[in-house]
């Protein structure tokens, strides 16, 4: 280039493109992989339904691992942890494992545990109080009523922490939509629950005055 102003701007160019040529490969090494976790965590909610723990537990191993090998491949570009597939998985991820604990009765990982973004954690909790509505329902038909108690206290409970979060969608990835599903879930199930509880215990009542009456 003649002008002197610009006799610069092929190298800056030639360093700008070496960059994004590098950010690229990490971009496409992850894209596949991101598919990978969302894979294993929807196999993991699978298993939890049908009650293979053991199972699941393996399946949110392999997610974690696929995790692993994302960082791994954008380790030198920070900035694609904040895109959308990455945060995609991340939510699948720690859906996957909120709703095993939550089935399984155990503590809920933290999200330092599970090595995710707070967004995708709290995003991924809501999504796992829908899951715990059909273990719910399945427990329902099962007649395990303290179980289901016990299950819509917990979707309670993460609903009431979910309306404290009060930032910017930016912030929280949408957490305000998140919120509203949660809800609609929340008054759902604890419609059906009740009916059922009304019905069985009018049940319970007629079999009891059944059995006072006597016999024709």
């Amino acid at each position: 280039m003649s002008n002197p102003t610009t006799a610069n701007l092929e190298p800056i160019a030639e360093r700008i493109r070496a960059a994004l040529t590098l950010k690229h490969q990490a971009r496409e090494a992850a894209y596949p992989l991101t598919r990978q976790v969302v894979r294993f965590a929807a196999n993991t909610i699978r298993a939890v339904h049908r009650h293979e723990f053991e199972a699941a537990q393996d399946l949110l191993r392999s997610a974690r691992t696929m995790l692993n090998d994302i960082n791994a491949a954008i380790a030198a570009h920070p900035d694609l942890s904040f895109t959308g597939y990455v945060d995609s998985a991340e939510k699948e991820y720690a859906e996957a494992a909120i709703t095993l604990a939550l089935a399984s009765g155990k503590p809920l990982p933290r999200p330092e545990e599970l090595g995710v973004q707070e967004s995708a954690y709290l995003n991924g909790m809501g999504e796992a109080v829908g899951e715990m509505r059909r273990h719910l329902l399945d427990a329902l038909r099962q007649g395990h009523v303290a179980r289901c108690e016990d299950l819509l206290a917990a979707m309670d409970d993460i609903y009431n922490v979910l309306v404290t979060i009060d930032f910017p969608d930016a912030l929280t990835g949408g957490l305000r939509r998140t919120t509203d599903m949660v809800r609609g879930v929340l008054e759902r199930t604890r419609g059906d629950l009740t009916l059922a509880l009304v019905q069985q215990r009018l049940e319970e009542k007629l079999s009891r005055v059944a059995q006072r009456l006597p016999d024709a």
